[in-house]
């Protein structure tokens, strides 16, 4: 399974993005406090639309909880600092759940965490200059990589055209 890990979100309309491609994806979504909104605020919910019942949600009051409860050596830090390409990711083909950590919009992770997890580092290529991408666009280019490496499993991946 892909899980996808928001420490410290703060936009709601990224997180209800987010939560709609954890939803596509068969993904769990994991929130970590404190959060910039509201879990049931209508920005968040308007942004999954009608996504919701299809996203498995777990959430943590810290992030010291967080990583108390799951184990940091597995996971893949996603940062414009890391030292590999999200693409040359080594996931886990084995069955193993892979985890996707994500900082918050401003400030992205803890510097210590970066340092300490450096080899398990990703990063989307960006032209020179450019800050970022926005979270909810950078979530799901990783995570459709991450699912596309691991042949898709169990998603739909034919579409159905019918007439009209």
């Amino acid at each position: 399974m892909i899980n996808i890990v928001l420490i410290e979100p703060e936009i709601p309309q990224n997180t209800g993005n987010i939560a709609r491609t954890c939803a596509a994806l068969e993904a769990r979504l994991h929130l970590v406090e404190p959060l910039g909104f509201k879990i049931d605020e209508k920005s968040v919910k308007r942004a999954g639309l009608d996504y919701w019942h299809m996203v498995d949600i777990v959430t943590y009051p810290s992030s010291e909880d967080f990583f108390a409860k799951n184990d940091p050596k597995k996971m893949f830090y996603c940062t414009t600092k890391g030292k590999h390409l999200y693409s040359q990711a080594p996931y886990p083909t084995d069955g193993e759940d892979i985890w996707l950590v994500f900082g918050k919009e401003t400030k992205g992770l803890d510097e210590e965490l970066l340092h300490d997890n450096y080899e398990r580092c990703i990063r989307i290529p960006m032209r020179q200059g450019a800050r970022s991408l926005n979270l909810s666009n950078a979530v799901a280019i990783i995570a459709y990589d991450a699912a596309r490496q691991l042949g898709f499993y169990d998603l739909e991946q034919e579409g159905n055209l019918t007439k009209f």
